[in-house]
């Protein structure tokens, strides 16, 4: 029996592919925007599509450089295009969209690197994510409001107490 992807799954994966086909092309962003998400038919899935896909577009420089200052003796140019691509994709979530917990956009893009990437990407997006949120968490800079104040943690088992 195959599960169903969520539908801010299947959003996010549609933003994957609005952004990884502009990295080639460096133009169309709309008409690219448009043609993948054709087939979404709720405006307000629409609006979370295409405000990922400004946020990560409009801020390169900053999450670019996000990525490098993780980047331990590492080239960026060496890092899978998808894999930069979802590391944006993740970090413009924590940053811009202040009612999505933290721990569920982490997940979501290593969920889509297991489908979209190579076998050791899901853990090297949750390292540098995981790092950046710490970070955000200890300089008091991480901004949520409403369920994005959920941190998603499980009551602890009687022998790690």
């Amino acid at each position: 029996m195959k599960v169903r992807k969520s539908n801010r799954r299947e959003l996010r994966e549609k933003v994957l592919q609005v952004l990884y086909a502009y990295e080639f092309n460096g133009e169309g962003l709309t008409s690219l925007t448009e043609g993948i998400l054709t087939d979404v038919s709720l405006e307000v899935d629409r609006n979370f599509a295409k405000q990922l896909i400004n946020h990560v577009v409009a801020n390169q420089k900053m999450l670019n450089e996000i990525i490098r200052e993780r980047l331990a003796n590492w080239e960026m140019d060496r890092v899978a295009l998808i894999d930069r691509i979802l590391l944006k994709i993740g970090i413009a979530e924590i940053f811009f969209f202040q009612e999505i917990p933290p721990k569920v956009s982490i997940n979501e893009v290593i969920e889509i690197a297991k489908d979209y990437s190579t076998s050791n990407s899901g853990k090297f997006i949750n390292g540098i994510l995981d790092a950046i949120l710490s970070d955000l968490k200890k300089s008091g800079k991480l901004k949520k409001t409403g369920r994005g104040l959920i941190e998603e943690s499980f009551p602890k088992t009687a022998d790690e107490n």
